[in-house]
């Protein structure tokens, strides 16, 4: 939403509101009968569009451009994207409201494997390092640890939470996002997960991203989120939530098993299935994994089941 505004308001464009909230056919509505040449949104908003029982039936054609933000855009989302909404030059962008809001981005160039892979490069006037979450130590290009930032676009504070603000930024002024990512040798940056998201099973450290954008290639699954739920015996298990494409006839668990067979890791392979209509959501779009964890923490245990 500020990414949008801001560029409207700085190049003189038009924007177009469809609804008051997100209404995935009311936005498509609007791009045909305005012409609109980028649209915004989160992931999720753009599964839920290209989702839609009569999608082929809008004139996309005028779409150009636009920004996808807020979570990691699945491969086969970006694809579909490109391809069926004519959004060649679609930008991938990474921050957080308390930095106002973008540190880093990808080019409107970039070929697919960046614009899916990565969230691009550090903006200018802007620093960014990823460091051990628990040393604060940097980590060198190609390993994992927590993203900071640091510049001009850092928030000041917390209004009147000093302990809050304490916690988020450091005695440098670097911000700690709490998001997992990698340094490439190419300066492109990486998110692999939120380190609260982080699922820990047996001891081996799973980051959900990998084992939902895996699942994002599956024919009969429309959109999955991954979380972690308590296990008896190895503390954590895998929990997909599935969005199936076809309601009447979700996959089975044997299906996704099957699937993952050969090409995931065993401990990776999900223990269960939660099929769902839709996920819970903030006002923003972005997907609340704390109620999936919740609830799916209900009927977990030993014994590896479907619900």
């Amino acid at each position: 939403m500020v990414m949008g505004n801001l560029a409207a308001t700085s190049h003189g464009a038009c924007m177009v509101i469809p609804a008051p909230s997100f209404e995935p056919a009311a936005t498509l509505r609007a791009v045909q009968q305005e012409r609109c040449t980028s649209l915004y949104g989160v992931p999720t908003m753009f599964i839920a569009e290209l989702n839609l029982p009569d999608f082929a039936e809008y004139d996309l054609s005028s779409l150009r451009t636009g920004i996808m933000a807020g979570s990691p855009c699945p491969v086969e989302v970006m694809k579909r994207v490109v391809a069926e909404m004519h959004m060649a030059e679609v930008s991938i962008c990474y921050g957080m409201t308390e930095t106002s809001p973008v540190s880093l981005q990808t080019r409107r160039d970039d070929d697919l494997e960046h614009r899916t892979g990565t969230v691009g490069r550090v903006l200018p006037h802007i620093e960014v390092k990823v460091v051990d979450p628990v040393t604060g130590v940097t980590r060198p290009r190609g390993t994992a640890g927590e993203l900071c930032t640091r510049g001009y676009s850092v928030m000041l504070g917390y209004w009147e939470e000093p302990a809050r603000t304490a916690e988020a930024i450091d005695a440098g002024r670097w911000m700690h996002t709490g998001d997992l990512a990698v340094m490439r040798e190419d300066g492109y940056a990486e998110i692999v997960g939120r380190i609260k998201d982080m699922i820990i099973r047996g001891g081996e450290n799973i980051y959900p991203r990998e084992i939902e954008e895996f699942l994002h290639a599956h024919p009969r699954i429309a959109d999955v989120q991954v979380v972690g739920v308590p296990h008896e015996r190895y503390g954590e298990e895998v929990l997909a939530c599935v969005v199936p494409l076809d309601p009447a006839d979700p996959p089975s668990l044997a299906e996704v098993r099957a699937f993952c067979e050969g090409r995931l890791a065993h401990y990776k392979v999900p223990s269960r299935p939660r099929v769902m209509e839709s996920f819970p959501m903030t006002v923003s779009g972005k997907v609340r994994k704390i109620e999936l964890r919740r609830d799916g923490a209900v009927g977990a245990g030993s014994t590896d089941q479907a619900v």
